[in-house]
């Protein structure tokens, strides 16, 4: 017996399934409300996964491209607008330098500064000063006369050199010696 052509038995095959289909389809209409709305928070939810992606990938693309803003120009502190409190006492430590008959004691070398900001001591106004986040830094400026500011800047500059607390130390140099 030869087969029947293709497209018969495809079509043979499709009836035969809509009545199978057809038969559990009392079974199946009780949960079928509940089977469309789990399908459509599906969707929803994919949905709301790719918007997201896209986002993340839109907001790694753009920081990119600008910098990010180190403090708003309209950011005020209270330290920047109070009067200066006493200024501390506490004896100060000078820095230890390296010795100035080495041959590769220029500022070329990157040893050498490296040796000399590593030998250096924290200020002995703030003997914490490396610990410190920049708000707890910031908190603490207060207290500070332009001396101890100068010191924190400069051991700042030689050691980690970060434009935001370097920054702000010379914001908060610039408001004592303008209240003064």
């Amino acid at each position: 017996m030869k087969p029947l052509p293709l497209p018969v038995r495809i079509a043979a095959g499709l009836a035969v399934t809509a009545v199978e289909r057809a038969r559990l389809l009392p079974q199946q209409l009780a949960g079928l409300p509940v089977t469309v709305v789990s399908e459509a928070l599906q969707l929803s939810m994919r949905l709301q996964q790719q918007v997201t992606e896209l986002a993340i990938k839109g907001d790694d693309v753009l920081s990119g491209m600008r910098p990010p803003e180190d403090e708003p120009e309209w950011a005020t502190f209270d330290e920047d607008e109070s009067p200066p409190v006493v200024a501390s006492n506490t004896p100060r430590s000078a820095p230890v330098d390296p010795p100035e008959d080495t041959p590769d004691s220029g500022d070329d070398d990157p040893w050498t500064e490296e040796e000399r900001a590593i030998a250096a001591e924290p200020p002995a106004a703030l003997p914490v000063y490396d610990d410190l986040t920049l708000p707890q830094l910031r908190a603490r400026l207060r207290v500070l006369s332009v001396e101890d500011l100068e010191e924190l800047l400069a051991y700042e500059r030689a050691h980690d050199d970060r434009p935001q607390f370097t920054g702000m130390l010379n914001r908060r140099i610039a408001t004592v010696r303008a209240q003064s």
